[in-house]
């Protein structure tokens, strides 16, 4: 196995429907339900951007990083590669950035989201 594959292409895991039942709760059911709970979070981003519009993009960047991370969470229920690690990485990344900026410069006030 070349760095390359082991990089982009590398099956890390994949979902069984056959597998045992550990596989299925702790693999493909919790990213699945891992991946609900972040869009419930772009929703509750995107509800507070409707409320109060403090930022024409900022929150609305901020609940699309929230909306791709549970993507791939879905994404990872079914494999996990490693091209989707990196995306993942690079999606927290984003979302770190996203939460500090907003929260520093609409919403100094709130620890939650």
């Amino acid at each position: 196995m070349d760095w390359l594959e082991l990089l982009w292409w590398h099956t890390w895991w994949e979902y069984d429907p056959n597998g045992p039942l550990s596989d299925f709760v702790w693999q493909h059911g919790f990213n699945l339900f891992e991946g609900t709970c972040w869009f419930a979070c772009s929703s509750l981003v995107i509800r507070r951007h409707l409320q109060h519009r403090k930022s024409k993009c900022l929150e609305l960047s901020y609940a699309a990083a929230f909306f791709f991370f549970g993507l791939s969470d879905f994404v990872q229920a079914y494999r996990l590669t490693s091209w989707l690690l990196v995306w993942k990485l690079f999606n927290l990344i984003a979302l770190l950035v996203l939460r500090k900026r907003t929260i520093k410069r609409h919403y100094p006030s709130s620890e939650v989201f």
